[in-house]
């Protein structure tokens, strides 16, 4: 066996995953011919056939499933070596954007973000305020570098620090509901009462919406101050952080409506930015900061 070289490796990876030699070639941005004898040379080199070319699909065989399942290491550590080459040759950035989601305790997030850019006076911050889904569309866009929301962990394209459990509770005023509030109110009683809604800032058309009930009367605002003056003034109901409304369900000025069947939820907030990119140093001196203070977090709106 004649050693092999990365470019090759790379299109038999490429093909493997597009499913096809002129759709690596387009991914990879090089003509049919050339993936094709990248591929054909690297079997030559290896003694073995990596791929059967006789179906629709190319198909790997025993030996190529086997050694492209050990080759995926290699080429991760080549993207991290890349990645880790990227961030040392961007030098100190010249600014951070900073993306606050509607579910985030603003006070702990602007006294840290406060002191760490008051020690980092060359990075300006950009800071923006996002409601529902648009922590995301400004994350998967590249229009940030950090955001503080609840996120998929399942998507790789993400890494994040887990901040501290947010629980939304429904409420509403005291004499609002013209019914008694019981653990067993269902949604559909409540279909002819006003439900305070938060408006999706993301400018795509796959906004999402939360304990929405069907065909009730909407009030639509901006953020989750507003929301819950709209619910303490009776004009709706809705969900809130527990977090924002402690002191008005301990005094009686709202009441919860959790039972058997508005049971809220819960959600992990967390710091969180894109794992396939890369970060230049006061990213991650910011990031290695949130990650020294997640317990405080936890303690500070512990109920």
């Amino acid at each position: 066996m004649t050693p092999f070289t990365l470019h090759d490796l790379q299109c038999f990876d490429a093909v493997v995953k597009a499913g096809g030699f002129q759709a690596a070639a387009q991914v990879m941005n090089r003509t049919h011919p050339a993936v094709f004898a990248a591929v054909a040379k690297l079997e030559r080199q290896l003694g073995f056939m990596l791929l059967e070319r006789g179906g629709y699909r190319v198909q790997l065989t025993p030996a190529g499933r086997s050694f492209h399942r050990r080759a995926q290491a290699l080429l991760r550590e080549l993207e991290s070596l890349h990645a880790h080459t990227s961030q040392l040759a961007m030098g100190t950035e010249s600014e951070l954007r900073v993306v606050i989601g509607d579910m985030c305790p603003v006070p702990q997030t602007l006294r840290l973000l406060s002191g760490f850019f008051a020690q980092h006076r060359s990075t300006r911050l950009h800071l923006h305020f996002e409601a529902v889904t648009g922590p995301w569309e400004r994350l998967f866009n590249d229009d940030a570098d950090l955001i503080f929301h609840h996120i998929d962990k399942h998507d790789a394209r993400i890494e994040w620090l887990d901040l501290c459990p947010v629980q939304f509770i429904p409420v509403a005023a005291p004499g609002f509901l013209p019914f008694r509030a019981t653990r067993s109110i269902r949604r559909t009683q409540l279909r002819e009462l006003t439900q305070c809604i938060m408006r999706d800032t993301a400018q795509s058309s796959e906004s999402r919406d939360y304990f929405v009930v069907d065909g009730a009367p909407q009030c639509t605002v901006a953020d989750q101050l507003m929301k819950k003056e709209v619910i303490l003034c009776g004009m709706a109901w809705g969900h809130l952080p527990r977090f924002l409304i402690e002191q008005e369900l301990r005094d009686g000025r709202l009441i919860s409506l959790t039972g058997k069947y508005l049971t809220g939820s819960v959600e992990d907030l967390v710091a969180a930015r894109r794992h396939d990119r890369p970060h230049g140093p006061v990213a991650n001196q910011l990031w290695q900061l949130i990650q020294e203070q997640t317990a405080r977090w936890r303690i500070s709106l512990a109920p």
